[in-house]
């Protein structure tokens, strides 16, 4: 038995504003990914796409752990620089879960780099996972912003982390506990700069299969303005290995809105990145 046994939707669209989709997504077993990519014309698609094929690599796999996951991040990271020495300012967020086993337990292994989000919905609830590296989020913990107030401020998209871009593109992990009934939700920010979360939280209550609920979210994005690429990849846990015995909720691993432009990296607002 897989340490998670899961069912999983994913949908992709460019939007309402533009021709090109720079996001890119990867949901096959054991990860589910996505990467927004910035930089115009198509430096984004193909930072993002780089980025997704470092991954694929780990696909069949019966678990990842972290230490694969920091090897296919320095190979993205490597796969992205040389897209810019071919003289574009390419560069990605990143965000998702690969599922992992410690100790006979299933658990899902998050990462994130950059303002895309990683949810999970259980019981009834919506959590955010992942944090996001932006400029707002900042303003936000260091109690100068509200959250009400970050959804207009006009440095919503400017973020302090990616792959590429002039960033180190360090990323945060996160180790949670699976339970089964888990829904997990990736999702570029063309998706939750648009949608509140109270009606993200309803879709995946209200729409049980997953690909069905990927594909609704992202309807709701455009009907709310599309104004971004958007992109939903759902998981749900079916069974998860040792989920009878005792397991520890999320705990960081290893030392580890509404959007009117792309996602661009601070240092191309005027900060550094």
């Amino acid at each position: 038995m897989s340490a998670i046994e899961v069912e999983v939707g994913a949908a992709t669209h460019p939007g309402l504003r533009r021709r090109v989709n720079e996001d890119s997504h990867l949901a096959e077993y054991p990860l589910f990914l996505v990467a927004d990519g910035m930089g115009g014309h198509d430096a984004g698609a193909a930072a993002s796409s780089a980025v997704v094929a470092e991954f694929r690599t780990l696909v069949g796999l019966e678990s990842v752990g972290i230490e694969g996951m920091r090897d296919a991040l320095a190979r993205a990271r490597a796969a992205v620089l040389r897209i810019s020495h071919e003289g574009r300012a390419a560069g990605t967020t990143l965000t998702g879960v690969g599922v992992t086993e410690v100790g006979g337990h299933g658990y899902w292994l998050a990462i994130n780099v950059g303002d895309s989000r990683t949810y999970r919905y259980a019981e009834g609830e919506l959590e955010q996972i992942s944090v996001d590296h932006s400029v707002v989020q900042e303003l936000i913990d260091a109690g100068e912003l509200t959250g009400d107030a970050a959804s207009r401020d006009s440095r919503r998209n400017e973020i302090t982390r990616a792959i590429g871009a002039g960033s180190g593109g360090e990323a945060d992990f996160w180790l949670v506990a699976a339970e089964p009934g888990d829904r997990m939700l990736i999702c570029s920010d063309g998706l939750s700069g648009e949608v509140p979360e109270e009606r993200i939280s309803g879709i995946l209550r209200d729409v049980s299969d997953p690909g069905e609920a990927a594909t609704r979210l992202v309807h709701e994005a455009m009907l709310h303005g599309g104004r971004d690429n958007i992109t939903a990849v759902v998981v749900d846990a079916v069974r998860v290995s040792g989920q009878d015995d005792d397991a520890y909720d999320t705990s960081p691993a290893g030392g580890v809105s509404h959007a009117d432009e792309d996602t661009r990296p601070r240092a191309a607002a005027g900060g550094d990145a």
